[in-house]
């Protein structure tokens, strides 16, 4: 009887142990994302996890807001900024390495309701609307690309002035003001009108400024030097480079290097 119950118990005592082997090695990370990325990194997030075996969380909001977070001590293992300065100084200070650039966003002025997909530059130019929305341009690159875009045509100080700008926290909050219609129109980025989930898909009008009238928004990477799981870290950044992230990437509205 003895004999018979050997392999059993052994075969059950391996798988066991490979069980127990696979749950110790697999590991969670946390990336503090720039909230135009939310979409795209939540699809390589989900293609990642199914192929590594191992969980990503994702922080969202203004890069500006993740950075202070990150100096401040939050537990994050890699940061995605919306431009290349803040994760340079992370870089720089000795908190990061690796840095990369991942991809390059497209600003974009979309609307609900007004043409500017024919007239945007008349539009802008007569100001026959109460608000346009924008996002901080101290804390999000975006914010920043529509405020060259708004200098370059004379309006930045005059819309200012006149309390017509909608200034959002991060590039989500203004892009809720557009799609919301508190805001008529707004410079948002032009992944967040790639997601096939959004509430405005298929609707609206939408206009973009040429590339020259804003400094190219280059989108960097970092790994933090403080995370626990570095290599799980290094391989999802190599998935991020990888073609299967470049081909999402590409889908949500963005360049890739």
């Amino acid at each position: 009887m003895l004999k018979t119950l050997k392999k059993p118990l052994a075969a059950a005592l391996l798988g066991g142990s490979l069980l127990a082997a696979a749950s110790a090695q697999a590991a969670t990370i946390t990336v503090a994302i720039a909230a135009n990325f939310t979409k795209a990194a939540e699809e390589i997030g989900a293609a990642w996890e199914a192929k590594s075996g191992h969980d990503v969380r994702f922080s969202f909001g203004p890069s500006g807001k993740l950075l202070a977070q990150i100096q401040n001590g939050a537990p994050f293992d890699a940061y995605f900024s919306a431009d290349t300065d803040r994760p340079e100084l992370l870089v720089e200070a000795g908190d990061a390495r690796d840095f990369f650039v991942y991809a390059r966003g497209q600003l974009a002025l979309f609307s609900l309701d007004l043409p500017v997909d024919e007239r945007a530059e008349a539009i802008l130019a007569d100001g026959d609307f109460r608000y346009l929305a924008a996002a901080n341009p101290k804390a999000a690159p975006y914010g920043l690309a529509a405020q060259q875009v708004l200098e370059k045509r004379g309006l930045y100080q005059r819309y200012r002035d006149a309390g017509k700008i909608a200034t959002g926290e991060s590039i989500t909050q203004t892009f809720q003001f557009v799609t919301t219609g508190n805001a008529q129109l707004g410079f948002v980025a032009l992944s967040q009108l790639r997601d096939p989930e959004s509430p405005v898909a298929g609707k609206g009008h939408t206009w973009m400024p040429p590339a020259e009238d804003y400094d190219p928004i280059e989108q960097g990477a970092v790994a933090l030097t403080r995370s626990e799981h570095p290599e799980v870290v290094d391989d999802f950044l190599t998935f991020v480079r990888g073609d299967a992230g470049a081909a999402i990437i590409a889908k949500y509205g963005y360049d890739t290097p």
